[in-house]
């Protein structure tokens, strides 16, 4: 079992600690060439170089477009995980998300067809609707009166 050192960190502005807990080879990799086992002095400039590496980053999220906060705490716990990408959805959206994904997976192991309806913005009128699909980052949708509006003119062509 590896010995690991605690760190804690004291971030800028509104009042608020977390702690770490680094395997010394974590440790060892912000400051190559350097023993890794450390005194209180040794801590607190490990704290000091971790915590001006990250700073809180307003991100907006891709499902409802509303800004969401990645704390330091989060993108320390992603760089220690080895995690290059930067989260998409905020909270909220990442939990329904995964709800959606579970419940299509419990459908598909009990063998049960399920029928989804999902509320979205038509991408020409701008009128709220339903489709029976989960729509695609980035590719527009359109209520059936324009979908077939779109086929006719495409037909035409």
């Amino acid at each position: 079992m590896q010995q690991r050192t605690s760190v804690s960190l004291v971030f800028r502005g509104p009042p608020r600690t977390a702690s770490f807990s680094y395997a010394p080879a974590v440790l060892a990799s912000l400051n190559p060439g350097r023993e890794t086992k450390m005194s209180d002095s040794r801590t607190q400039e490990i704290e000091t170089e971790i915590a001006s590496e990250f700073q809180d980053r307003s991100i907006t999220c891709v499902d409802c477009s509303n800004p969401f906060v990645w704390t330091v705490g989060e993108q320390v716990f992603f760089h220690d995980k080895g995690l290059r990408n930067e989260p998409k959805r905020c909270k909220p959206c990442k939990q329904a998300k995964n709800d959606r994904l579970a419940a299509i997976s419990a459908a598909q192991v009990s063998g049960v067809k399920q029928r989804i309806e999902v509320t979205v913005t038509c991408a020409q009128c701008r009128e709220q609707t339903t489709v029976p699909f989960y729509p695609s980052q980035g590719r527009p949708v359109y209520c059936r009166s324009c979908f077939m509006a779109s086929r006719a003119m495409s037909a035409t062509a």
